[in-house]
């Protein structure tokens, strides 16, 4: 998809002018970000630049001051992660945002288990966990995280790695219009690292954009169609991957080189 082509559509997602004040610590400052059908946008921005604040105010987990938020053109106001879900926003956090007490299919689904069928699950809500086990077993056997052995282990006995398999699963698994990632692969190795990679093309060709947060500037190189520059605030630029090396992206993101205007 070339930067002329994806000019031409309207954006799924759209942050205008977004602030968050901390105090007198500003986290934002009249940020904008669009996000185009079909394309990975990548945020890069160095530490305490605003990028993980701008993520939270897009999925409802922060709420921005001032500014407005449009999805698919209408304008929207999250109070919480779950208003976002619903809309059809995933996100895979930096620190997972997992119930570390509870089981790996448990954090699959939890707060959209699936009942069992008549009497028992329309009335007695009785959960079909069989259902919610295959389907989570699926889920992470397409991501390759064939390590794990038992389904319905509690995810405090799992690895870094294989926590970080278990976001990243339940996010793609459930986005419907936008998947957020926020350093989806720091924890893990090159296999799994590598497959994440791969998913997240196989999510871009269903048409779900996705938004990719990472400080692995190779990763963002290889799957970004762009890449949003966030620096003191508020975005700096963004950038064609194909047109740009990275360290000039890190030159932009350090204030070592004048942006593009863009």
């Amino acid at each position: 998809m070339d930067k002329k082509g994806v000019k031409l559509m309207d954006p799924v997602l759209v942050a205008k002018k977004l602030s968050k004040k901390y105090g007198k610590v500003v986290a934002l400052d009249n940020a904008d970000l669009e996000l185009y059908p079909g394309e990975v946008l990548g945020v890069i921005g160095d530490n305490g630049a605003g990028k993980s604040t701008l993520i939270k105010a897009l999925c409802g987990a922060v709420i921005p001051d001032s500014g407005e938020i449009q999805l698919d053109g209408n304008k929207v106001s999250f109070t919480s992660p779950i208003e976002a879900r619903k809309l059809g926003i995933e996100t895979v956090y930096q620190n997972l945002a997992l119930s570390p007490a509870l089981s790996i299919t448990d954090n699959m689904f939890l707060g959209r288990e699936i009942r069992q069928k008549g009497f028992m699950g329309r009335i007695l809500k009785f959960l079909d966990q069989k259902a919610m086990a295959e389907e989570a077993r699926k889920r992470l056997s397409d991501l390759g995280l064939l390590t794990i052995q038992n389904i319905n282990q509690l995810v405090e006995t799992l690895s870094g790695g294989q926590r970080q398999g278990v976001a990243v699963a339940r996010a793609t698994s459930f986005g419907t219009k936008v998947v957020i990632m926020d350093e989806p692969t720091a924890a893990l190795g090159v296999k799994e690292s590598r497959r994440v990679l791969e998913l997240i093309g196989e999510v871009r060709a269903r048409g779900i954009p996705i938004i990719l947060i990472s400080h692995n500037m190779p990763h963002v190189f290889e799957v970004a169609d762009r890449i949003h520059v966030h620096r003191l605030g508020t975005r700096l630029c963004v950038i064609d991957p194909k047109k740009y090396e990275m360290s000039d992206a890190v030159a932009f993101m350090t204030g070592a080189k004048e942006p593009p205007l863009n």
